[in-house]
């Protein structure tokens, strides 16, 4: 008889206890629906009153943020400053002729690797120069083979480059620029660019068919300056048909070819705004034609020099900042200058893995 009694009244508790719980769930429920109303009332009204607000959170989202380290996406590698021509306007002149030891070299890229890099370009300097191409060659292979960089680039002048290098070399190489400033061979004497008996145009397009026969992507960059800012060199680049044709505009920077300590003198070179204006319209109808004015050029570009220290252009010369292999690329970044922004306005990403570029080889 107890266990009966005891049993009803657990019922009845139970019972009682389900009644007020579903009140405070029902309650609960009318307050949660009356928040969603009040909530959303307010938000229609705020972006009633400031529209301008949300835009601009929008926009800074896409934007590089800027109190964080600049992520070392594409890195230009300048392993060496001997060359083996005196172009006048050269703005990385042979000031040092020293080259990191080959695992040293390794080491940083690795670094930069571990940051973030995903392309790297040697130049230099002349990058073949260092044991006839074979000191470049064996980085190339380390950073696609070892690295997996999706890009490996070279900027060279073309005149040592041999077939050879391309059997050794070509399948880790993804991108090989060439120099040309002139399809005239008198106007690449006055530049700098002349070697004797060495045609630098007929070289050019002996490049262009190893490029094609070892599947390298190739491209052009021409510096456009007093000598050549009235060619029009529309008909060789398109029978040499570049994947990019990068037309920048001569640039002085302090200490390099312009001031009392510089091992050049770029003022006779130099062009007005308006000229290189002029020069990019008569080759509009280029269509790889990539033009990089002064302002987009000068601090948009990631520099590592023969110590692995990145330089800082905004000051109009080369500050270097401490090296990554030894205080690490974070650290040393913070004073590379580097403008992220402007790196992405001018198009600095693109597509740049020959993988990805669909040639018809």
């Amino acid at each position: 008889m107890a266990m009966l009694v005891s049993t009803a009244l657990a019922t009845r508790l139970l019972s009682l206890f389900q009644q007020q719980l579903g009140s405070f769930w029902s309650g609960l429920a009318i307050l949660f629906c009356w928040l969603r109303i009040a909530l959303g009332w307010l938000g229609s009204g705020r972006r009633h009153l400031q529209p301008q607000v949300q835009t601009e959170t929008q926009e800074t989202q896409e934007e590089p943020d800027s109190s964080r380290p600049a992520t070392p996406v594409s890195v230009n590698y300048h392993f060496t400053r001997q060359c083996n021509y005196k172009c006048g306007f050269c703005f990385h002149t042979a000031k040092t002729s020293f080259v990191l030891p080959l695992e040293e070299a390794k080491r940083g890229l690795l670094l930069l690797k571990q940051a973030g890099m995903e392309k790297i370009n040697f130049s230099g300097g002349e990058p073949f120069l260092q044991d006839r191409g074979e000191y470049l060659g064996k980085l190339v292979r380390f950073c696609k083979e070892k690295l997996a960089l999706p890009s490996v680039s070279i900027v060279s002048n073309g005149s040592l480059i041999r077939e050879k290098w391309f059997r050794d070399y070509g399948d880790y190489l993804d991108i090989l620029a060439i120099s040309c400033d002139s399809f005239n061979e008198e106007v690449n004497v006055l530049i700098g660019r002349g070697q004797g008996k060495k045609n630098h145009v007929e070289n050019l397009q002996k490049l262009r068919k190893w490029c094609r026969d070892y599947k390298v992507a190739f491209k052009i960059n021409s510096v456009i300056n007093r000598f050549n800012v009235d060619e029009d060199m529309n008909e060789h680049i398109k029978a040499l048909s570049p994947v990019r044709w990068k037309v920048f505009q001569c640039l002085l920077i302090e200490g390099e070819n312009s001031g009392e300590d510089a091992l050049r003198e770029a003022e006779r070179f130099l062009i007005s705004n308006e000229e290189f204006e002029a020069f990019l319209e008569r080759h509009r109808e280029v269509s790889c034609l990539v033009p990089e004015s002064n302002q987009k050029m000068k601090d948009s570009y990631l520099i590592l020099d023969e110590y692995m220290r990145f330089l800082n252009c905004t000051g109009g010369r080369k500050d270097p900042s401490k090296s990554i292999l030894d205080v690490g690329v974070e650290e040393a970044i913070k004073f590379s200058g580097f403008d992220e922004k402007m790196f992405l306005k001018r198009g600095g990403k693109y597509v740049w893995s020959k993988a990805d570029l669909n040639l018809d080889w």
